[in-house]
């Protein structure tokens, strides 16, 4: 439905605008002069023209581990040695997920998760999905429309029931996949949860992988603690890793800059050659290195000044969106972080026909998908349902407030708020 219907531009006004792709459009202002200068400030050097460590240029692994520690705070040198750098944070992650598991074993992710990881982590590394549902474990009380955040929170409780039921089922899990800032709801976990959740790791011999490819476009929280951070470089051990990628912080999706990080050796030779088959350019290594290295005329870091402004505009998009659904009083789950809202329209839901039962998993995807088609068809407004990312119940969305144009997102907020008057 999303790739079929007619999408918004100046030559179709009325069509659906794209608010389910994670993009961030706010940046080509920032982004096309300063990428123009980093990738013309330096002579191509002649190495660049020939084979290249799989793993990422030694120029590149340096420049991207200082970059990463001012990021995230560390007060420990990061090893080059541990890190990976290759095309995207799907091939680092599918690759690190492939050396950690078996075809067949499980990948154990909390609920509402990004829907993708079902194609990335499945379709060539032959894993299997176990999704980790938090609401009835949570011990957080579920009433009427407002879902609080606590109820999302990944708990030792709801990853020890997870992890038994799949053992009863046969399933073999060996990794737990955590979105940290989340994808889709938006929000930090607090580090006593990431916390529990390295120990309980620990304590059963299961790989933590931490997925923070927004950790630089947290704009509201002062919650949010890296899994290096709590763990810190050289203490990782055999069960701790970490991707990111350039994609979502700085928009650079098209340039597939990826990166893993991990200290267990055992993994390594089998992660360099897996990253032959999807290394970066040797050129856009070296565009990659001068950007993360440039400091500018008030002697901060390029890196630090753009992540700032970014996150100033994410926050005013944010901000936006959800004053005017508080305004109507549309549950949604308060954003801190990532490009997202995750809102609650199951108020909306067409009614249950005649035998349905609310709780049947195919009435909830006929009544969500209904209400997907109502908003897209009607109202122009093309957001990510609930059930595709795994959410326990039906109505949910997640809006992805910057994959607009500013004009664009005005004409979205318009938009939704002719369809919330319709609906009050």
């Amino acid at each position: 439905d999303a790739r079929t219907v007619v999408k918004y531009s100046k030559n179709t006004p009325d069509g659906a605008l794209q608010l389910g792709v994670a993009e961030n459009q706010m940046l080509e202002d920032l982004l096309v002069p300063a990428l123009t200068k980093f990738s013309s400030s330096k002579r191509f050097a002649a190495d660049c023209i020939y084979y290249q460590p799989t793993h990422g240029r030694y120029e590149l692994r340096e420049a991207f581990c200082k970059y990463l520690q001012r990021l995230l705070n560390l007060s420990t040198d990061l090893d080059r040695e541990a890190l990976i750098m290759g095309a995207g944070c799907n091939a680092v992650l599918e690759n690190l997920c492939i050396t950690l598991a078996a075809p067949g074993e499980g990948v154990l992710i909390p609920t509402p998760y990004y829907a993708a990881f079902e194609f990335d982590l499945v379709a060539r590394a032959g894993l299997s999905i176990i999704p980790v549902n938090t609401f009835d474990e949570s011990g957080v009380d579920i009433c009427g429309d407002y879902i609080p955040r606590e109820a999302y929170y990944p708990t030792k409780s709801s990853l020890n029931k997870s992890l038994a039921v799949a053992r009863q089922e046969g399933q073999s899990p060996r990794i737990l996949l955590l979105s940290h800032p989340n994808n889709p709801l938006g929000i930090c976990y607090p580090s006593n949860i990431i916390q529990d959740c390295i120990d309980w790791c620990r304590e059963n011999q299961i790989h933590l992988v931490s997925d923070e490819i927004y950790a630089g476009s947290v704009y509201r929280s002062n919650d949010f603690q890296s899994t290096l951070k709590l763990v810190g470089p050289g203490n990782l051990g055999p069960y701790i890793h970490f991707v990111y990628a350039l994609s979502k912080d700085f928009a650079l999706s098209g340039l597939r800059i990826g990166a893993c990080y991990s200290e267990n050796s055992e993994i390594r030779l089998g992660l360099h050659k897996l990253n032959d088959l999807c290394q970066i350019s040797s050129q856009t290594q070296t565009l990659v290195e001068t950007m993360v290295s440039d400091v500018t005329a008030e002697g901060v870091f390029w890196t630090s000044s753009f992540l700032k402004e970014n996150t100033v505009r994410i926050c005013s998009r944010s901000d936006a969106i959800q004053a005017l659904l508080s305004e109507f009083d549309i549950p949604f789950l308060s954003a801190d972080s990532g490009l997202f809202v995750w809102i609650n329209f199951s108020r909306y839901l067409p009614k249950l026909k005649l035998g349905e039962v609310d709780s049947d998993l195919k009435t909830k995807k006929r009544r969500e998908r209904e209400l997907y088609l109502e908003l897209m068809n009607k109202w122009g407004l093309l957001f990510t349902p609930g059930l595709s990312m795994r959410h326990e119940k039906p109505g949910f969305f997640r809006c992805v407030f910057t994959a607009a144009t500013d004009r664009e997102y005005e004409v979205a907020l318009d938009r939704l708020r002719k369809f919330a008057e319709a609906k009050n």
